[in-house]
This record gives C-alpha cells, structure tokens and sequence, in this order.
C-alpha cells in the first residue's frame, strides 16, 4: 500500500477543492477558507490515511460537507461566479468572435450557477474535473445511476436554456 504524504498527495489537490467549494458557495472568499478547513482536517485525520481507497474522495467529501455546511449558514447569498481562468479561444479568431465566445461561456457558467447543487456537483466534478462516476459517486454519496441522472439532467437543462437564449436573448 502507497505511503500517503500531505505535501505530495493533499496539497496538490488545493485546486480541485477550491473549484468544487466555488461552485457550490459560489463565493471565492467562503471557498479559499473551505480549502483551508478541509486541508486541516484532513491533516487531523491523517492517522486514518492508510484505510482509505482515495485520499482525493475523502478531501473532496469533506470540501463539499463544509460547502453545503456554509451555505445552509450563509442561507445561500447567491453571487455570480468569476472563473479564475477562461477557455482561450484559437489564436485565428478576431476580437468579435473572441469577445461572443466569452459571453457565451460566460452565459453557460451562469446556467451551471443556477442548476440544483446535486446537479451542479455532478457537472463540476464530471465535466470540469474529469472525475469517473465511481468517484463522483464516493464523493457525493449517491449512486453511480444518480450521478448519471444528475448529470443527464444538467447538461439538458443548459441545452434547453442556451438554445433559447441563442434564439430569443433573455
């Protein structure tokens, strides 16, 4: 069995967990101290390492127990969420189709903003993080099948709601 280590297996996934309390708090600044709290438990939980199948799930468990924790708290003070980084368009679009290109996804980040938090979950871990349904399952503590329909969900919700956006504005 692999020897876990904080500073090679824990920190490296600061990322992930601020993505995924950012997503469910949509506050960045509730999301740096989630990181925070769930770094530090998992460095007092440390002596439990070795029985774990993934030292991942178990800190993105706990990054999203508190998310959901904070909001219930914060009685979910909805703001809008500004992407750290945004998909860089092909160097061969002009600044018109750059500009579209960035509203649009910037429409679709607000429609994820939107979606019920199981749903929201599911895209940020599945899409976003590329983590496999097993995972996604572990980490929410749902079924595989309910991650697939979560997931079926949201991505239907967004489909709808961008078309009409592209047809009608909103």
């Amino acid at each position: 069995m692999k020897e876990i280590s904080f500073r090679n297996d824990v920190l490296p996934l600061k990322d992930k967990l601020f993505r995924l309390a950012l997503r469910i708090t949509l506050n960045r600044e509730e999301a740096k101290d989630i990181v925070q709290d769930t770094l530090i438990k998992v460095w007092n939980s440390r002596n439990k390492w070795q029985q774990l199948d993934s030292i991942e799930a178990y800190s993105l468990t706990i990054a999203r127990n508190l998310s959901l924790d904070r909001i219930k708290k914060m009685e979910n003070q909805n703001g809008s969420l500004e992407d750290e980084k945004t998909e860089r368009p092909d160097a061969t679009s002009n600044p018109s189709e750059r500009m579209i290109q960035k509203d649009k996804l910037d429409i679709v980040k607000r429609m994820i903003d939107e979606l019920p938090e199981k749903q929201r979950s599911c895209i940020q871990l599945r899409d976003i993080e590329g983590k496999a349904y097993k995972d996604i399952a572990l980490i929410l503590g749902i079924t595989e099948e309910q991650v697939k329909i979560n997931i079926f969900r949201a991505r239907q919700t967004i489909k709808q709601r961008f078309q009409q956006f592209d047809k009608y504005g909103l």
